[in-house]
């Protein structure tokens, strides 16, 4: 897949960037995230949005038909929801978003808040 490269400096321009079902989804995926787990730091890092504790936690990329929703932990989330696809280092788990899509906001919030509970204790917070 063609991932869209942009000239945005953060998330807002990352989103502005964007248009259609994808810029929606990466939206309403953005909210949640802000929303469930508001101390995790949010930036444009590897071409997309990805949000930090002490190190990386989850990531929104929008391509042209995908939205994925990653999270570095993912396969530990993978109880909560099992589209999750495991791939690339650590415990990496991405869920690939299509138009149509369904995707429940308890079920996104809940990975959200999961996903900064095990990075902080991977922290050891």
């Amino acid at each position: 897949m063609k991932m869209v490269l942009t000239s945005a400096t953060d998330p807002d321009g990352y989103i502005a960037c964007l248009s259609g079902w994808p810029q929606r989804c990466a939206q309403a995926l953005r909210s949640v995230v802000r929303q469930a787990a508001p101390e995790l730091e949010e930036r444009l890092k590897w071409g997309h949005i990805v949000c930090f504790a002490e190190g990386p936690v989850l990531l929104i990329r929008a391509e042209p038909t995908r939205v994925l929703f990653g999270f570095w932990e993912g396969q530990r989330l993978r109880h909560i929801e099992p589209r999750l696809r495991p791939g690339g280092k650590y415990q990496m788990a991405t869920l690939e978003l299509k138009e149509g899509t369904p995707l429940r906001q308890e079920t996104a919030v809940r990975l959200v808040t999961e996903a900064a509970k095990l990075a902080r204790v991977a922290d050891g917070a």
